[in-house]
């Protein structure tokens, strides 16, 4: 049974920083591509950011480059997404997910699996 839990989130004001970490069980995670999803309300759910299966390769979305950084530790099965400067906008919840591939996908189907979600709420 493949679990992937998200932990990590909060209130913030803007401006702070927030680390999310997201355990794996079940998959082997050193051939998933890792990626960061959020969804605000009323909103569809957007792709943050990726890391290849080594961590050689990574994609931002461009709202988030040089604000964020996600890495992963393959020898725990975690991967983390390093929130600085937030802003209001960064609200929402986010999702860890994990594709089987070699390539990194920005879209939520591609995406095999899914953790449940952690609320980041950033205050004006």
């Amino acid at each position: 049974q493949v679990q992937l839990v998200e932990s990590g989130g909060g209130l913030v004001q803007a401006g702070g920083s927030l680390r999310l970490s997201c355990e794996t069980s079940g998959l082997t995670f050193s051939r998933h591509v890792m990626g960061w999803f959020r969804q605000a309300p009323g909103q569809e759910r957007e792709f943050v950011v990726a890391v290849g299966r080594n961590a050689g390769n990574t994609y931002y979305v461009d709202s988030v480059k040089g604000r964020f950084t996600i890495s992963r530790d393959n020898a725990k099965n975690t991967v983390y997404l390093q929130m600085n400067s937030l802003k209001p906008e960064d609200t929402a919840v986010y999702y860890c997910a994990a594709a089987y591939t070699t390539v990194i996908p920005t879209t939520a189907g591609e995406y095999e699996y899914w953790g449940q979600g952690t609320q980041v709420t950033v205050s004006s």
